[in-house]
């Protein structure tokens, strides 16, 4: 049966006294983390939660995060992945919706923890995962490993709700992603062919572990049996140090990332004799960075991934040979993994013709579920089984897809999904503010950046300062706008009166090739 526990049982069977973790000098075997695994499940029973039930984790990376979200499934409910980037009102959405009644956090989110425990109603206790002293408010996460003895794995079925992954909403409200066991193993075993991961990898958790790009990368590693190295959060020098240090083969970095790592000043004298590939995508990769990478590392394997939460989250992947100065391919997202089948369509849902732009859809058994509480949402992006992913691109004539741009209204930053109608919101509650529209703009670090274009009433004064803090309250850092035009005259507007964007932007993207990855 295929499910979370059972990847697993599998590992734990089939390599049980090798590496399974190691974090900040702190090592389970995967024997040992099974052990830890179904002793964590038992202690989460200990709370009175019924079958089904959401617990969220709010956590920098480690191991008793890679540990929970095992553990979670393994007593019968339902993980809660929750962005660490988000401002309290955003994961008091998330927590609420979801209807999570227990949450794992760590000393980095303590105070967050003991908000959302007292204001949200349906959240009944919080765990620590951290390796402090446990506040008096939370049950430690130790204490319920040691004291509970390890519980079977439970007979789940491979299309029971394995978690609910929360992504932005046109709405101005995010979504929950509702993902199945079965997708969440299908993504990752229509990626290993490309990643080419085994039982003597070590793969590297860099980017946030709550992010679906870094989790397809976990069970991947984790289907394959090769070790996870995990540090605490992302910063460059101590992913080359670690690298070099821990012997990792394989890492998954998001572009702004990788370019981060490239300006470190160590890096030229890095050890990188370990590494065989590199797997980036969640956001557009500028060429020259591209270029720059297999210059300096012509020994890395690399591998573009491109898709989505909904999902889990791989559809294409572009091939280590298609890496290559000069090749064509370079522009695409590569070609549809062995679990995915993808098509192109127009408006009325009939194929484009190759080299003819359409929305993508995909199908497959690594599709979600569907919007937690969304039915209309659900209904809209799945059809016949068919994720309609609101992004638009072609297919060539080898089956390689390449991506024209965003159906959906959202800007890529740094790997982040940030849903202009939701920062619009924010802004529009400042009583200066008439209207705004909020539009991505080329960034060198990041790929894309968040603007806003701002009406002011007439009368009225906001500075670009005062507008950002009046944001700051209600939206996460990064979905700040990193800049501000204030505009006098009214938006461009479509015949239907929909701002159009595409005017905004085009100022901003002349001159250069809008890459979407």
């Amino acid at each position: 049966m295929i499910s979370m526990p059972n990847i697993l049982e599998r590992a734990a069977r089939l390599n049980p006294d090798s590496l399974c973790t190691r974090f900040e000098g702190r090592e389970f075997s995967w024997a040992q983390t099974r052990e830890q695994v179904a002793r964590l499940a038992a202690g989460l029973a200990t709370f009175g939660l019924g079958d089904g039930d959401r617990v969220g984790i709010l956590s920098l990376n480690s191991d008793r995060y890679y540990q929970s979200v095992f553990a979670i499934p393994w007593a019968g409910y339902t993980m809660v992945p929750l962005n660490t980037r988000w401002a309290l009102p955003e994961n008091t959405y998330a927590v609420s919706d979801s209807g999570a009644r227990v949450l794992l956090f760590d000393d980095a989110f303590a105070e967050q923890a003991q908000q959302l425990l007292q204001n949200v109603e349906c959240l009944e206790a919080a765990v620590y995962m951290g390796d402090g002293a446990c506040p008096d408010w939370a049950s430690s996460i130790a204490d319920l490993i040691a004291s509970n003895a390890a519980v079977p794995s439970p007979a789940l079925d491979a299309d029971d709700m394995a978690g609910i992954f929360y992504t932005g909403g046109t709405t101005g409200f995010p979504k929950g992603v509702m993902q199945s066991h079965r997708a969440i193993w299908a993504s990752a075993v229509g990626a290993l062919p490309l990643m080419e991961m085994g039982r003597n990898s070590v793969y590297l958790h860099a980017a946030p572990m709550f992010h679906m790009a870094d989790f397809a990368g976990s069970m991947g590693a984790s289907v394959s049996c090769a070790a996870h190295v995990i540090v605490r959060a992302f910063e460059p020098g101590l992913v080359l140090d670690t690298i070099a240090g821990e012997g990792i083969t394989h890492a998954l970095l998001v572009p702004a990332m990788i370019k981060m790592v490239l300006n470190h000043p160590s890096v030229d004298d890095a050890d990188f004799s370990s590494l065989e590939t590199i797997a980036y995508g969640a956001s557009p990769m500028p060429a020259a960075t591209l270029e720059t990478i297999m210059r300096k590392w012509p020994d890395v394997g690399l591998v573009q991934a491109y898709g989505q939460t909904e999902l889990a989250p791989i559809a294409t992947m572009l091939a280590k040979s298609d890496h290559r100065t000069g090749s064509d391919k370079l522009k695409a997202a590569g070609q549809p993994t062995a679990v995915t089948e993808l098509r192109i369509v127009d408006d009325e849902g009939n194929d484009c013709d190759v080299g003819v732009s359409g929305e993508i859809v995909v199908r497959g058994p690594h599709t979600m579920i569907g919007y937690w509480n969304k039915p209309e949402e659900t209904a809209q992006a799945l059809q016949d089984g068919w994720v309609f992913t609101g992004d638009a691109g072609y297919l060539d004539a080898d089956g390689y897809l390449f991506i024209v741009d965003r159906v959906k209204d959202m800007v890529v930053t740094g790997g982040e999904n940030v849903f202009t109608t939701e920062v619009e919101n924010a802004m529009i509650s400042h009583d200066a503010v008439q209207d705004v529209a909020v539009i991505g703009i080329p960034h060198e670090e990041w790929g894309e950046a968040v603007h806003a274009i701002v009406i002011l009433h007439g009368g009225q004064a906001a500075s670009e300062q005062e507008l950002l803090d009046h944001c700051r309250a209600q939206i996460a850092g990064y979905k700040l706008p990193k800049s501000i035009t204030f505009r006098e005259e009214p938006m461009p507007l479509s015949g239907a009166g929909k701002v159009l964007k595409t005017e905004l932007r085009k100022p901003f993207w002349e001159g250069r090739e809008r890459q979407v990855s």
